[in-house]
């Protein structure tokens, strides 16, 4: 039975390995406003990371991928996200998603 035990915990870690928040996202660029004036709108995503402090690094990170997913999945190939400053801590995240 202890073999079992370890694939109990294997398979959920595997499944999360596909998340395109983890492993990143091909086909979607992301831009500046100048860049996106000849392009075609096609949707506003926001997201919010899901830790803060210590982890807030990587659940940004996760956030900015799941809204490159999100917009790929929306038929959209370019991405510009709102301006953040640096140092400030970011609750929410928000870009708008272009064809061009």
């Amino acid at each position: 039975m202890k073999p079992i035990v370890p694939l109990v915990f294997l398979i959920p870690l595997a499944a999360c390995t596909q998340d395109p928040g983890f492993t990143g996202v091909s086909g979607v660029r992301e831009a500046s406003p100048a860049e996106v004036a000849t392009c075609t709108y096609v949707t506003d995503i926001r997201s919010t990371p899901g830790a803060y402090g210590v982890l807030a690094g990587p659940a940004v990170k996760y956030a900015r991928n799941r809204i490159l997913a999100d917009a790929r999945e929306a038929g959209a190939n370019t991405i510009v996200f709102d301006p953040v400053s640096p140092g400030v801590e970011i609750y929410q995240l928000h870009a708008v998603a272009y064809r061009c």
